[in-house]
């Protein structure tokens, strides 16, 4: 039986979600080590990968359970689950058809990176990112200059390969409530820390140690002007439809 779990995070608690030879405190590994204590042995596969420090609210991954569980009731396996669990919570599971995927399945994917203008308290920092926003409208004009479907070769991290950096961003929304900012990025697909660096050079473009020309470049591919990344802290996965 193939089972979708929508999950939830603290990445601050992990080295990122996918699976390390270097350490099993990851977020998948971490899953698995509970899933293995009821004598599940699957492994998981997630919609997508998130770096070290990267919070989840929506992440979906997908496991198979033996036929001994098949009968049990998923509404015990949620409790058991996240008895066993910190820091990570089963929010919603269910049975799937056999060939459903997690990854190849998603259609979009929804991240959004929380901004707060003013110091963060200590029972915030782990959770948002600090910046000053001097100039709303020109970091939203940044910002949507993503939108569409673009080479992102020059907004992915160093080392890291594909097949392809071409993506899609579907659209980009930027809200303000009080002294928050929530950016939200919908895309088909991401490269490896694609959003912050993204939200970096927009960041870098309304505080005027970038101008949007340049970005402009990087976007086209024609010039690199900076390869920083936003902090990891404000970041999460929020979402994934099928």
């Amino acid at each position: 039986m193939r089972i979708k779990a929508t999950i939830a995070y603290n990445g601050s608690k992990f080295q990122g979600f996918q699976r390390q030879k270097r350490t099993d405190n990851t977020v998948s590994q971490t899953l698995e080590a509970a899933l293995k204590s009821l004598g599940i042995e699957s492994k998981i596969t997630g919609s997508g990968r998130t770096d070290k420090g990267v919070h989840a609210t929506g992440q979906v991954v997908h496991f198979d359970l033996p036929q001994f569980w098949q009968k049990k009731n998923l509404k015990e396996l949620k409790t058991r689950l996240n008895q066993k669990l910190q820091f990570i919570q089963i929010k919603h599971i269910k049975e799937v058809s056999p060939n459903f995927h997690a990854q190849y399945d998603a259609k979009t994917r929804v991240y959004r990176y929380l901004i707060k203008t003013t110091p963060p308290s200590v029972f915030e920092k782990e959770y948002v990112s600090h910046y000053k926003i001097v100039n709303p409208a020109l970091f939203q004009e940044a910002l949507k200059l993503f939108e569409g479907t673009h080479n992102f070769q020059n907004f992915k991290k160093q080392g890291s390969s594909t097949s392809s950096d071409i993506r899609t961003v579907k659209k980009v929304k930027l809200l303000k409530i009080k002294n928050y900012y929530a950016v939200y990025f919908f895309a088909n697909g991401y490269l490896r820390s694609q959003v912050r660096m993204m939200t970096e050079g927009a960041l870098k473009v309304q505080n005027g140690t970038l101008a949007l020309k340049q970005l402009k470049e990087q976007l086209n591919t024609k010039t690199k002007h900076f390869t920083t990344l936003a902090q990891p802290n404000g970041l999460y996965l929020a979402r994934v439809f099928y």
